[in-house]
């Protein structure tokens, strides 16, 4: 009888140690978690600073807790022809004042990537507007414009992406610029890869010198 009531002491005491030992498992794991999780984002390295900056989830949040600001136009902010820069037949601004970095791109033989802000135009009565990274990947993140011009000044009549069209021709702006070599940035000149227009330089030409706009 003894020899039974031993082993069904020692019995239960095994059952009670297995339940502690289930009980204590996820609390060390926990334990060992937050160990791994401070030494990876907030222990200092070699006895100096948090590594916090230079730690991987870090850099990612650089580039994604940031908003980046829109740019911001109205009628305003397109003006005359004859206030902007002429690249042979393109006028260009920057509504941000990078203007010079923005020629420079258009004098590029290889091309480039127009800053953001930049305003481009080959009439009075069209523009595109390179906007904050993001706006529209698909084209480039260029604004396409429609306005209509007096010598009061600008309105814009419509705006927005390949919704907008031109006036040669009825055709999608975005369409079209989208032909463009990649190197140019959607830009379209002669040899940069875009149909050509069906009307004469001559036509431009008089366009542009008939900007009613006050210069």
């Amino acid at each position: 009888m003894n020899g039974e009531r031993e082993v069904h002491d020692g019995s239960r005491r095994r059952r009670r140690w297995s339940r502690a030992l289930l009980l204590a498992v996820p609390l060390v794991a926990g334990a060992v978690t937050a160990c791994g999780t401070y030494s990876q984002s907030a222990a200092p390295a070699g006895g100096g600073a948090s590594t916090v900056g230079s730690s991987p989830s870090a850099e990612i949040g650089t580039t994604s807790s940031v908003p980046i600001a829109p740019v911001v136009v109205d009628a305003s902010s397109f003006v005359a022809l004859g206030k902007m820069e002429k690249v042979r037949g393109l006028f260009i601004d920057n509504v941000l004042g990078h203007r010079a970095e923005a020629v420079a791109v258009a004098n590029d033989p290889e091309g480039g990537v127009y800053p953001v802000g930049t305003i481009i135009q080959l009439i009075p009565q069209e523009a595109m507007l390179k906007r904050e990274p993001g706006f529209s990947p698909l084209f480039g993140d260029w604004e396409f414009f429609e306005l209509e011009v007096s010598p009061s000044g600008t309105a814009i009549h419509k705006r927005g992406g390949a919704e907008v069209v031109n006036r040669f021709g009825g055709k999608s702006c975005a369409v079209c610029h989208i032909k463009a070599e990649e190197r140019f940035d959607l830009v379209c000149e002669k040899t940069h890869g875009c149909d050509p227009l069906p009307i004469k330089d001559e036509v431009f030409i008089a366009l542009q010198n008939t900007d009613p706009r006050p210069t």
